[in-house]
């Protein structure tokens, strides 16, 4: 377990998805439903590798309209199913090491994502905590300063993951029934 120092710094999100916990953290943690819904809307998310145990990365591009690609990686710390998720998130180029936010260079270069899943009346509560590891208080400063640019990104993220979680419980709703 981690222990969380939490600040003014810290970023924090919760969400309430209409999906089985299980489901949910299934398509947070398999590649086949990733390439569907992860990153910012309007953009193609490529994945160059993805393994999904302590230890493994999530590495992928967004192409955005008009040829602009960014490379991000995830190395994951922990994974517990179907409760919990732990990766340092940051920016990387194409060989997936770590690199500087190509549109703030003073960024953090790695936060630490603490995601839970909780069981809620049959649907699942998410909840997101983001904090900046060993980061400059410059850096700090434009983390918090990010938070609503963030909101606005991750919102739209869970939008595009909340419409692609509807088709998997579809389909397992027409599974179940036929």
């Amino acid at each position: 377990m981690i222990d969380i120092d939490t600040s003014d710094v810290d970023f924090r999100l919760t969400r309430v998805f209409n999906a089985p916990r299980a489901l949910v953290f299934q398509a947070m943690t398999e590649t086949v439903h990733l390439q569907h819904w992860w990153g910012p809307q309007g953009c193609r998310i490529e994945i160059a590798r993805h393994e999904p145990h302590p230890g493994g990365m999530f590495h992928y591009c967004m192409h955005f309209p008009g040829g602009f690609d960014m490379w991000g990686r995830f190395l994951y710390r922990e994974i517990v199913a179907p409760e919990r998720i732990v990766v340092v998130n940051g920016f990387a180029d194409a060989a997936g090491d770590a690199a500087a936010n190509p549109m703030s260079p003073d960024w953090p270069l790695a936060v630490l994502n603490t995601t839970t899943l909780a069981e809620q009346d049959g649907k699942t509560l998410l909840t997101l905590l983001s904090q900046p590891i060993d980061a400059s208080g410059l850096e700090g400063d434009n983390f918090k300063a990010g938070h609503a640019s963030m909101q606005g990104g991750f919102g739209g993220m869970y939008d595009n993951f909340e419409h692609y979680l509807a088709t998997l419980v579809r389909r397992q709703e027409g599974q179940a029934g036929g």
